[in-house]
């Protein structure tokens, strides 16, 4: 039987619909194409390929320099049409994992001044675009602790609370609608709630994932037993949240508590470290986790507000749950 190739005419097409151009459309399709002469040199093909093999490939990439955020873009495309949705969230959190130290030196500059940023990142080069996320939680442990040696608490905390993500505040407008037209905080996480279970079960229907997770029946109703997860509950003048696991139906099906944090974990920079225990990762670090969810309610209430960590896998909780205060003259 002859290894499937992939349909690069549906490929093209589907990056049409994406918008991109005719020479970016090329450019995927090439290197798509010489990805898929070096797995056929390996007796694969991009179906029948597994996570070891794209590692291999991609330290190829970075041997030989050619690791380009373009390139690996055009295999992470490539990765999502076919759906090999393992492989797909690997690659994709090796861009997050690169971004992020940079973007945090950048902000700790702005707050701290910039010979605090030498202090917190001399002496070590950042890892090259693509690397394996085992070799983050180390360098992140060192970074944090650096920081949290010359600057105080409160000071770690503002700047690692942050749209690290940069998620634009457009990417929010029509959940302010929603909040706008709601008639109390209340109703609009509700419905909230019911919007997010809606795209929940058509993505489990259609097979796709909902961002990196895998949605199953099991993890259907595990979001919908508990408005808290992605969404929020009011109490008082705070919202609780709670993140949905990284790893949802892996998650929900383990016993040990190690391998149950290391399931929940979203953060490439730290995630490796949780296979081992209790990671050595200070848990304020947690709080880029906190700038995340509060870019949403920022844009929601139209101003900044505050958050705080209550729960984390860095602390040896098996989740990770904040609160954010509702601002005042936003209650209703």
């Amino acid at each position: 039987m002859g290894m499937r190739m992939l349909d690069f005419d549906e490929f093209r097409k589907r990056l049409e619909a994406r918008g991109l151009s005719r020479k970016d459309i090329d450019f995927s399709v090439d290197v798509v194409d010489e990805f898929e002469g070096y797995l056929k040199k390996n007796g694969k093909s991009i179906a029948s390929m597994g996570l070891s093999d794209l590692k291999k490939y991609v330290s190829l990439l970075i041997k030989q320099k050619r690791n380009s955020h373009k390139r690996l873009v055009a295999l992470a495309r490539c990765l999502a049409f076919v759906k090999k949705n393992d492989e797909f969230m690997y690659l994709l959190g090796t861009f997050g994992a690169s971004n992020v130290l940079p973007d945090i030196g950048d902000r700790l500059a702005s707050i701290a001044g910039e010979e605090v940023r030498r202090k917190v990142f001399e002496g070590f080069e950042l890892p090259p675009l693509g690397t394996s996320h085992n070799t983050y939680p180390a360098l992140t442990e060192m970074i944090v602790k650096r920081m949290e040696a010359e600057l105080p608490h409160k000071t770690c905390r503002e700047v690692l609370t942050w749209n690290y993500h940069k998620v634009p505040a457009a990417a929010f407008k029509d959940a302010k609608e929603r909040f706008e037209k709601a008639a109390s905080i209340d109703e609009y996480l509700e419905g909230e709630h019911k919007e997010l279970l809606k795209e929940l079960e058509a993505c489990m229907k259609e097979g796709r994932l909902w961002y990196e997770q895998k949605i199953t029946p099991e993890v259907l109703e595990f979001v919908k037993a508990n408005q808290e997860i992605c969404t929020g509950v009011r109490k008082g003048d705070k919202i609780y949240e709670t993140k949905i696991p990284f790893a949802p139906p892996e998650f929900l099906a383990e016993t040990d508590p190690v391998m149950k944090r290391y399931y929940a974990c979203h953060c490439q920079l730290v995630r490796a470290s949780l296979k081992e225990g209790m990671s050595k990762v200070p848990s304020t670090f947690c709080y880029c986790s906190a700038g995340y969810h509060k870019a949403r309610f920022d844009a929601v209430f139209g101003e900044s507000v505050e958050i705080e960590l209550l729960e984390s896998v860095l602390k040896g909780d098996d989740r990770c749950r904040f609160s954010t205060k509702i601002p005042k003259g936003k209650m209703k």
